[in-house]
């Protein structure tokens, strides 16, 4: 007998000028499921504030399957915010008012650059470690900001359910979630991290042993 393999949602929330580089190490590993443990499998699913096309910084269109209210998201599923330059729009506060009760909810927010600047802004990181591109960039944009003392000088870092990242780390925010969703064995997701990191194939090799 089979067993049936349910497939978890990576909910991907678009919006125009989105930085296409900083999901794609995560988006490409959950949907392929080349490393995951257990023949798990994500759906990747772009949601938004309206069902309108979206263009990123690198010109590629989405098309939101669904828009953020009418989601329902269940314990364990992930939240992606990607950087944008649009992060202001007012669009945009109907996902950001929903954040604080999603993490609540054990559902998993990944917020990366610009994305850091508006959770900033609506005030809640103002009690949970976080990071962004800099403290005294993130103090510069948001006058209001209130959570200096729960600020990590680190690429990117996990508090709880909350990931945050500076936009300059792709990779290490593409970590943090995979550990939080722990779907890779550990000596896997090491090694597929040192690879993509250090560029020498000797880690591509423990990869392909770590799978064994």
């Amino acid at each position: 007998m089979c067993n049936v393999i349910e497939t978890r949602k990576c909910y991907l929330y678009v919006l125009n000028t989105m930085a296409d580089w900083e999901i794609g190490y995560i988006t490409a590993e959950l949907k392929s499921g080349r490393f995951l443990l257990n023949n798990e499998k994500f759906e990747i699913i772009p949601i938004s504030s309206k069902l309108e096309s979206i263009e990123t910084m690198g010109g590629i269109v989405i098309e939101p399957v669904e828009t953020i209210i009418n989601v329902e998201f269940r314990q364990n599923d992930l939240l992606i915010l990607p950087g944008s330059d649009t992060w202001m729009d007012e669009n945009n506060n109907q996902v950001l008012d929903m954040i604080p009760d999603l993490l609540k909810r054990n559902v998993i927010v990944a917020a990366i650059c610009g994305a850091t600047i508006a959770l900033a802004k609506k005030g809640i990181l103002e009690n949970l470690k976080h990071t962004s591109n800099d403290k005294n960039f993130l103090k510069m944009m948001c006058p209001d900001y209130a959570g200096e003392s729960f600020y990590i000088e680190e690429p990117a870092i996990t508090d709880g359910n909350l990931i945050t990242a500076s936009g300059l780390a792709p990779l290490e925010f593409s970590y943090q979630i995979l550990q939080k969703l722990n779907v890779m064995k550990k000596d896997t997701l090491y090694a597929w991290y040192q690879l993509n990191l250090t560029k020498k194939s000797k880690w591509f090799f423990s990869l392909l042993e770590s799978m064994k």
